[in-house]
């Protein structure tokens, strides 16, 4: 057998580099919301899959929190239900609840469950509604008219957002080494099923669990400057600063509120960063030059 002995040589160096986080984050909760790109591109969904396998293998506990937007989407059209949105928010009523828990708890999670598996790890697919994980609450959605400037409440029907977090269940997998994957929806104190934003389902367990990171896969590089360049790190207090002089605009709002929440109640540190790269989560944790945005207290 020939060996190639540069190669052999440069990953032995990797590993000698990576010991220093791999000590930092031994025993460690990270909590990882995954979608976009990198959910329905193949070969970054099976990087996926293998990258949490190898967290948990080298004494990491990793909490998976996934969307599931295109998957949505993709069975509305072909049962001829018609969606809206309203604030980046799917309105959601009686009928469209049913498939979004349907596609989101049955479909999406069992398929990144089984990323995981066929890695080598034990991963096991549940909802915000199992083990009274989330307790959810009717989301109060207000948006400004930009001609008369009257703020208007708008009702997005059973969307919800996190009242309380329970995260017995958690620690009951974690704790048995398994790996849990969350779909985002969660159930009211009424019993109501409710469609709820996956990166507030993930910012609110890391929080809850006191995570040492979340990490929040996305298709942009993370929090951009104003000449479009990565801002590698913000306070708490630089992020609220920057979402009320417009530095921080659109979709990457509620991203940023998201990451603030995990920090404020309780994770040490939140990063938005690009799933569109190879090995994202590895390269965020195992490197000094990780490729996202770090927000901390």
């Amino acid at each position: 057998m020939t060996v190639d002995l540069q190669r052999a040589t440069e990953q032995a160096q990797i590993l000698a580099q990576a010991l220093p986080f791999l000590r930092r984050y031994a025993g460690a909760t990270i909590v990882v919301k995954y979608g976009g790109h990198a959910m329905v591109n193949p070969a970054l969904a099976a990087d996926f899959g293998r990258d949490i396998a190898l967290l948990k293998q080298v004494g990491v506990n990793p909490v998976v929190v996934h969307g599931g937007g295109p998957q949505i989407n993709t069975m509305l059209d072909r049962l001829g239900v018609k969606s809206s949105f309203i604030g980046g928010l799917r309105v959601t009523d009686a009928a469209t609840v049913e498939i979004v828990e349907m596609v989101l708890s049955g479909t999406v999670n069992k398929e990144v469950t089984a990323l995981i598996n066929r890695a080598g790890a034990l991963a096991v697919g549940i909802s915000g509604k199992d083990g009274g994980l989330i307790q959810a609450r009717k989301l109060k959605h207000s948006m400004r008219d930009p001609e008369s400037g009257v703020v208007q409440e708008l009702d997005l029907g059973l969307v919800g957002e996190p009242a309380s977090v329970d995260v017995r269940v958690i620690h009951a997998l974690t704790g048995s080494g398994l790996i849990p994957v969350v779909a985002p929806v969660g159930a009211g104190a009424d019993g109501q099923t409710y469609n709820i934003n996956s990166d507030d389902v993930a910012g609110a367990i890391a929080g809850a669990l006191g995570a040492m990171r979340l990490l929040m896969l996305t298709d942009v590089a993370g929090v951009l400057d104003a000449d479009k360049k990565l801002i590698p790190e913000l306070s708490a207090e630089q992020a609220e600063a920057a979402i009320a002089d417009g530095s921080i605009t659109g979709g990457m709002i509620p991203k940023v509120r998201s990451c603030l929440k995990a920090v404020q109640e309780g994770a040490k540190g939140a990063v938005i960063l690009d799933g569109r790269v190879p090995h994202a989560v590895l390269l965020e944790l195992f490197t000094e030059a990780g490729p996202g945005t770090l927000i901390h207290r």
